[in-house]
């Protein structure tokens, strides 16, 4: 069992990669034309949260965050998440455009003060993500960790490219289904 886990962690990690460089082949204006289709899909689909957490745009991820400017507009509050502590459960501070951000342990930009908020939706980017809902994050766990942690659980909303699916990301026991995917091709919910 143990050289199973050994190999399935060894497939992940080279598969991250492949997607990461999948990723970095867009030119800007294809990148900035997914996104857009992205956004526009969640618009049409999702209903609109009170809390709507989302991560900043890294390694060439979609960039959401015209989605959470519209959604802002009708009275949505929006957040990113915070490492509070290593393997521990995100925490998600407000973020407006006019929030200071400071990278991260990670390099990620993160806000540097604001009231800490609890989500009610949270889009997270996906390095790879299959059909039935998995989505596969860069080895830290820390959405997993948050999505079993927080009660209820939000509305957990896969944001990437088609460029991105795979058949399977050999999900792990701890991997967190999520309840919707977004692409560039519409929004769906994940076959169960």
């Amino acid at each position: 069992m143990k050289r199973h886990s050994e190999d399935n962690t060894a497939w992940r990690r080279g598969l991250r990669q492949e997607m990461v460089t999948r990723r970095a082949a867009l030119s800007a204006a294809e990148h900035d034309a997914l996104s857009a289709r992205i956004v526009a899909h969640a618009l049409a689909a999702l209903p609109a949260p009170v809390v709507a957490a989302f991560c900043w745009p890294i390694k060439h991820e979609p960039d959401v965050r015209a989605l959470l400017a519209d959604w802002a507009k009708t009275g949505v509050r929006t957040a990113l998440p915070v490492v509070v502590a290593e393997g521990q459960p995100l925490a998600f501070r407000e973020w407006t455009p006019e929030t200071p951000l400071a990278p991260d342990r990670y390099g990620i930009p993160t806000p540097t003060a604001g009231e800490w908020l609890t989500p009610d939706l949270i889009l997270l980017p996906l390095n790879g993500f299959d059909a039935a809902g998995f989505r596969l994050g860069y080895g830290g766990g820390y959405f997993d960790r948050t999505l079993a942690a927080l009660a209820p659980r939000p509305l957990a909303v896969g944001v990437g490219f088609e460029i991105n699916r795979v058949d399977s990301i050999r999900p792990e026991a701890h991997d967190q289904r999520l309840d919707w995917i977004v692409t560039e091709n519409g929004a769906f919910r994940p076959v169960v």
